[in-house]
C-alpha cells in the first residue's frame, strides 16, 4: 500500500481477476529428411509449400525411368532400386495438402549424401529439436526407406523417449513395409518398438503406404525408351494422344524394337518427347502415410479441437491405399493382445475415399492413454497450466495464491469444457482442481517450498465401436 502523506484525492486500481492461462499449439511438427539444400541440423519454422522450396529446394529427380512403347501404348515406370527414397519433399506436399500449417524442418543432410544416412545422423537431428520449445509433433518421411529396419526403429524409439522426457510431443510412425507382407510387416514393427508404456502412449503407427495424385521429378537425360530403333532413326513413333494423332498430324510408323539399352529421349522427336512427358505425369508418386497424417493432425486440431481424434476424414492427394486392408486385417492391427501395440489403418472406402480408420496410441491395451486425442489433449493442459504458472514461483505459500491459481486453471478448464473438450453434464463432473493444505500438501511440502496442485480430467473419449442393437417387437393389438 502506497503511504499518503499530502492531502488530496488518490486512485488505486485493485485486481479481481485471477491470471489467465495462454493455451500452447497443439500441431507443430518438426519434420527430419535429406534435402536439396539448406544448412543442417538447423531447425528452421516454415508455414507453406513455397517457403520449404526457398529455404530447401526441391525434389530429387528420378533417374531410373524406363518408358516401353508397347503398340500404340506408353507404358513408364521406375526401377524400384533405382528409386530415390529421398521423400522429404512429397511428404511436406501431402502436409500442406491435408491441412498442415506452421511446422519445423531439420536438413539431416544433402541428397547426395543420403546414401550414407545412419541412425546417428538422425538421433543427432532429433537432439537438436529436443532444445526446441515450439514443435509438438515428430515426423521422419524418409528415415523408413533410408535406414535398415533396425536402425529406423531404433530411432522410432529414441523419439518416443524424447517424447516422454519432454512431455511436450508426439511421434507420428510408419511402419516398415517387408515385401508388401502385412503379417511380417506388423511383426516386425511390434517386435523392435519399445514395450515401454510411459513411452509407448506417446506414439501412434500408420499402415499401409499412399499411392498419390502427385507425379514424380526426373531427369529427362536418364530416361530410357524401349520399342525404337538407334537415335539415328529416319521416323520416330509417337503414340496417339486420347480422341486423336499425335502432334504434327499423320501418325508415323513405328519402327522396330530397339537394341539391348534402348534409346535415350534425347534422340525422340519433340512430339514424341510431349507425349512421354503427358503419361510420366500418371506415374503416381508413392510414399508412406507420415507426412499425411500430421496433416490431418493440424487440420483436425484447428477445425475441431485437439481433443477430436484424428481419424475417420479422407485424405487429400491420395488416389489409393498400395494394400487394401479388410476388416479381418484391421481386428489384428487395431488390437495386439500380447503388447497393445496398435497399427492405425488407412483404408479406402466405395464413394468415400481414403480415409484414416484408426486412433490408437502404441498402448492400444491401455484403459488410460489408449487414444491419440486423450493422449494429446493432456500433452496440451499440461504444457499450457506448466507455462502459465511460472508467475507462482517465489509466491507466498499460502492460501491467497491458492486461491489464485485454482481459480486460473478452473477457468482454463472451464472453457475447454463449453468447447467440447471434458464431458459432464456439469463442470463438477468435467474436472477438480485440488490445492491446499491438508488436501494436496502437507506441512512440511509447505516448509520445504512445494506447492503440489492436483487436476482430474474427463476427457472426452472416441466412439470407437458403434454398437446398433435391433429386435423384434411383439404385435399388440
Amino acid at each position: 500500500m502506497a503511504t499518503y502523506k499530502t492531502p488530496g484525492v488518490y486512485v488505486e486500481e485493485i485486481s479481481t481477476l485471477p491470471p489467465s492461462i495462454a493455451e500452447v499449439e497443439t500441431a507443430i511438427p518438426a519434420f527430419f529428411g535429406f534435402t536439396e539444400k539448406g544448412a543442417q541440423n538447423t531447425p528452421l519454422r516454415i508455414s507453406c509449400m513455397m517457403e520449404y522450396q526457398l529455404h530447401f529446394g526441391g525434389p530429387e529427380p528420378e533417374k531410373g525411368i524406363t518408358v516401353n512403347l508397347v503398340g500404340d501404348l506408353i507404358l513408364p515406370s521406375i526401377d524400384p532400386a533405382k528409386r530415390s527414397k529421398n521423400v522429404l519433399f512429397y511428404a511436406m506436399h501431402m502436409y500442406f495438402a491435408n491441412g498442415g500449417g506452421p511446422c519445423y524442418i531439420v536438413s539431416v543432410g544433402l541428397y547426395p549424401d543420403s546414401g550414407k544416412a545412419s541412425l546417428d545422423l538422425y538421433t543427432a537431428a532429433l537432439q537438436v529439436v529436443a532444445k526446441e520449445d515450439e514443435p509438438t509433433l515428430l515426423v521422419f518421411p524418409d528415415a523408413v526407406y533410408l535406414l535398415q529396419p533396425a536402425q529406423y526403429y531404433s530411432l522410432m524409439n529414441n523419439a518416443l523417449i524424447q517424447c516422454e522426457e519432454l512431455g511436450d510431443r508426439f511421434a507420428i510412425m510408419d511402419v516398415v513395409n517387408i515385401n508388401n507382407d502385412l503379417t511380417a510387416s506388423k511383426t516386425a514393427f511390434r517386435d523392435a518398438i519399445s514395450s515401454n508404456l510411459e513411452q509407448a502412449k506417446y506414439g501412434a503407427a500408420y499402415f499401409p503406404y499412399l499411392s498419390t495424385t502427385m507425379s514424380y521429378a526426373y531427369d529427362e537425360d536418364c530416361i530410357t525408351v524401349i520399342g525404337l530403333e538407334a537415335q539415328d532413326a529416319p521416323v520416330a513413333a509417337p503414340v496417339a494422344q486420347e480422341g486423336g494423332a499425335p502432334e504434327g498430324g499423320q501418325r508415323p510408323r513405328r519402327q522396330a524394337a530397339a537394341p539391348a539399352g534402348g534409346t535415350k529421349f534425347s534422340g525422340l522427336t519433340s512430339a514424341l518427347k510431349n507425349q512421354i512427358r503427358q503419361r510420366l505425369r500418371d506415374l503416381a508418386v508413392e510414399i508412406s502415410p507420415c507426412g499425411a497424417v500430421a496433416g490431418i493432425y493440424a487440420n483436425t486440431d484447428k477445425v475441431r479441437g485437439v481433443w477430436k481424434a484424428p481419424a475417420n476424414v479422407s485424405l487429400n492427394y491420395v488416389k489409393a491405399p498400395l494394400m487394401k486392408i479388410t476388416d479381418d486385417d484391421q481386428k489384428d492391427l487395431n488390437v495386439d493382445v500380447t503388447a497393445g501395440k496398435s497399427i492405425n489403418a488407412i483404408r479406402a472406402f466405395t464413394g468415400k475415399g481414403t480415409k484414416v480408420w484408426g486412433a490408437r496410441t502404441l498402448a492400444g491395451n491401455d484403459n488410460e492413454w489408449r487414444y491419440v486425442s486423450v493422449r494429446r489433449f493432456f500433452n496440451m493442459v499440461e504444457e499450457s497450466v506448466k507455462k502459465s504458472s511460472s508467475w507462482v514461483v517465489f509466491e507466498p505459500n499460502d492460501a491467497n495464491t491458492w486461491v489464485k491459481v485454482r481459480a486460473m486453471i478452473e477457468n482454463y478448464l472451464t472453457l475447454k469444457w463449453k468447447e467440447g473438450a471434458l464431458a459432464g453434464s456439469k463442470k463438477e463432473e468435467a474436472y477438480y482442481v485440488h490445492v491446499g493444505l491438508g488436501m494436496t500438501m502437507s506441512a512440511n511440502d509447505i516448509e520445504e517450498g512445494r506447492m503440489i496442485i492436483e487436476i482430474g480430467l474427463a476427457v472426452v473419449r472416441p466412439a470407437e465401436f458403434i454398437i446398433l442393437r435391433f429386435s423384434h417387437k411383439v404385435q399388440t393389438s
